[in-house]
């Protein structure tokens, strides 16, 4: 089952206790700024868990692949 990004969760909560719709435009940009943060995060955690194990049979996922696998998107 795919989580919920805190952007999602935050429109969600946004519709649903004020009654407010945010244009999906800026939804869509809100998205794709926390997408490439997530993607960025895990980035560096790999690099820096790599950094630290230092082993030659070092599987590294892509952070894009780790997104689209978490967040099913």
């Amino acid at each position: 089952m795919a989580q919920q990004t805190a952007v999602e969760w935050l429109i969600e909560e946004i519709h649903k206790n004020m009654g407010v719709w945010i244009p999906q435009h800026i939804q869509e940009q809100a998205k794709v700024m926390e997408k490439h943060q997530i993607m960025s995060a895990y980035d560096l955690g790999n690099q820096n868990q790599y950094n630290k194990i230092c082993i030659s049979n070092y599987v590294n996922i892509d952070e894009e692949q780790h997104y689209n696998e978490t967040y099913n998107k």
